[in-house]
């Protein structure tokens, strides 16, 4: 039997790219945010005090998002060639980011919940304790921000002198979730500050748990923002930032003949998209001429097209 070597036509489909840099430092992240997490929850338990123990709490979240996030890198990068992943495993970290965003949901209103009982029923603060172990939280929380900092060496680049502009598709959800939730806390641990300190020199005790109310706010603003970016990639919907859809078709198109009669696009990894794209022409090019028009979009790292020869008609008065 004749046999022909296929690797010239096969796909590459490991779209996660090296995210070894991302995951050694949330990994370092969820130490130091698991040992500030336990320390803020026992201190605000023990002074009464709900703005700190809602910032612990919101701690908590952020650790469940931290290791989620660096089991997601771990598996993704274990089964990165693993053929029953049709497109790689570059949703592995949006599947985490999204259930971490839910437990995120449901911690800040039982937040919620304390803090409202605390303004109907006032506990004692004790408020040098408290601050103290608020300020150490805010400290943490800055470090944390600075280890999480997006890293320079994956920036957005330029396509090229016909492409120099960017399509706004989003880096690498991981990363960017567990940076604004390291900078929500670091809002809410400030609150807590300010809520404890103007407790005990202004005598303002409903500050702390109206602060708790602030930080329930905070968390679900969020999650709110986290569920709706991780739902959109997991449906295959198009980033409403994304102009790949009008640059697609306005190089296809061009030539005043080609016309495309069906378009699919999602997203396989951090800012990498596969397209399926249907052309019909009266006098059509090739699917390999029609992928070379479009392989100028870097971002498109698996594209299909399907030719179809239109009889009748000019294809683009269709």
């Amino acid at each position: 039997m004749h046999t022909t070597n296929m690797k010239a036509w096969q796909h590459e489909h490991n779209f996660s790219g090296d995210t070894s840099s991302a995951e050694t430092r949330t990994r370092r992240v969820v130490v130091l945010t698991g040992a500030m997490m336990l320390v803020e929850i026992v201190a605000g338990y023990f002074s009464h005090s709900m703005a700190l123990l809602a910032d612990g709490w919101h701690m908590g979240t952020h650790l469940a998002a931290f290791v989620l996030a660096a089991l997601a890198y771990s598996y993704g990068r274990r089964h990165a060639k693993d053929a029953r992943f049709t497109f790689g495993t570059g949703k592995v970290g949006v599947l985490g980011a999204f259930t971490s965003a839910i437990i995120l949901s449901i911690i800040a209103l039982v937040i919620a919940g304390d803090s409202i009982h605390r303004l109907l029923v006032p506990q004692a603060i004790q408020f040098r304790e408290a601050i103290a172990i608020a300020v150490v939280g805010l400290v943490v929380n800055f470090v944390s921000a600075l280890m999480l900092k997006d890293d320079p060496h994956h920036h957005h680049h330029d396509h090229g002198q016909d492409h120099s502009h960017a399509h706004g598709h989003p880096h690498d959800l991981n990363l960017k979730a567990a940076y604004a939730h390291v900078m929500a806390d670091t809002f809410t641990a400030l609150g807590a500050v300010v809520a404890l300190c103007a407790g005990y020199f202004l005598g303002w005790v409903w500050l702390d748990p109206a602060m708790g109310l602030v930080g329930t706010v905070v968390i679900l603003s969020w999650a709110w923002t986290l569920l709706r970016d991780t739902g959109s990639i997991l449906l295959d919907r198009v980033p409403a930032s994304s102009d790949l859809p009008v640059v697609i078709r306005e190089g296809i198109e061009n030539d005043g003949d080609t016309k495309i009669s069906d378009l699919h696009i999602w997203q396989v990894g951090v800012n990498k998209f596969a397209a399926i794209v249907s052309v019909v022409a009266h006098n059509p090019k090739t699917a390999e001429e029609y992928r070379r028009i479009l392989k100028i979009h870097e971002e498109l790292v698996h594209v299909t097209v399907e030719v179809n020869h239109c009889e009748s008609d000019h294809a683009a008065a269709a």
